[in-house]
């Protein structure tokens, strides 16, 4: 229960900071468009910095093993997601948008801050295992999805600035060196800002909106069910049923912390990626601040859910 507290109060942090970002706009201090930029230093600059900084820890052969389940789990979690917005997007007829909210949670942003907060520091590296796997699908798949391109280019996939970040986090991780004490000190400071800048950004393009508009629109709704509940459901009986945390010792913590990853809200980033391909960023950023609203609830029942029936 005290995790689910810890979770609820940093949950309600996030969402006064949309709140800002609302009222910033509203009392005409800067303009909705103006969250453009935001985006592109978030996407660009904050994303690596935090994706480097989190493989920044002490390596040991238990540490590296709990990484690779971490990343096995990831990567199933995430193929389920695939299979399940295929199925939405024929039945419902789920847009881009629709579909890249369901899949893909917000755990670049959110999940680092509140495991560091929640669980502890030590803890940080197997969100990392989560959003590395997440960063490379929201690379290729998820911006497929939104700019309307076909297939990949794979010069643009190795060129891309958050992929090169995964892959100097695992090199410094594996090899054990130890970067600069100030280079380390900057990384971690700047990645500090990813969570307030993202729901700041969210806030700003919602005040450009007309939410009348957008909040009565029913599918909006069902988007929130599939991405905040039926989901995440789903997930806990995977890890329930087949027993993956007996793995290894602290299995159940880990994927706790994957689990914690799979919970959160509809990634910031879609809100980004719509609005500097142009794809309805606006709903995108009405999903985005209706399912973090939604959370405050129902990630704490779900955590509580995990705790109640696998030993933490």
């Amino acid at each position: 229960m005290e995790i689910s507290f810890l979770l609820f109060k940093q949950i309600a942090q996030f969402f006064i900071m949309i709140i800002m970002g609302y009222t910033l706009v509203k009392l005409k201090i800067v303009k909705s468009e103006d969250s453009k930029v935001l985006s592109m230093v978030c996407l660009y600059l904050i994303m690596p910095c935090v994706i480097i900084n989190s493989f920044l820890i002490d390596f040991t052969p238990e540490k590296l093993k709990g990484l690779g389940l971490a990343v096995g789990v990831a990567i199933v979690i995430h193929f389920v997601a695939w299979i399940f917005i295929k199925i939405l997007g024929k039945v419902l007829n789920f847009n881009p948008v629709e579909k890249a909210s369901v899949m893909y949670s917000n755990a670049a942003n959110m999940v680092i801050p509140v495991v560091m907060s929640v669980l502890g520091d030590e803890w940080v590296l197997y969100s990392s295992a989560f959003v590395s796997v997440q960063l490379v699908l929201l690379w290729t798949h998820c911006k497929s999805m939104l700019s309307n391109e076909k297939g990949f280019e794979l010069k643009k996939i190795y060129t891309n600035i958050n992929l090169i970040a995964i892959f100097i986090g695992i090199l410094l991780f594996i090899t054990k060196i130890h970067i600069p004490s100030v280079l380390q000190g900057t990384l971690k400071s700047v990645g500090g800002t990813v969570a307030p800048i993202s729901m700041i950004i969210t806030g700003m393009i919602m005040a450009g909106a007309e939410l009348k508009k957008v909040f009565v629109n029913g599918r909006i709704y069902l988007v929130l069910f599939f991405r905040m509940i039926l989901f995440p459901f789903i997930v806990f009986l995977i890890i329930y049923f087949t027993g993956v945390t007996n793995v290894m010792d602290n299995g159940a913590m880990i994927l706790l912390v994957t689990f914690i990853a799979t919970i959160t809200p509809t990634a910031s980033s879609i809100t980004q990626m719509a609005q500097v391909y142009g794809n309805n960023e606006q709903y995108a950023g009405a999903i985005n601040i209706m399912t973090t609203v939604a959370s405050i609830i129902t990630m704490p029942i779900m955590v509580a859910l995990y705790c109640s029936f696998i030993a933490v």
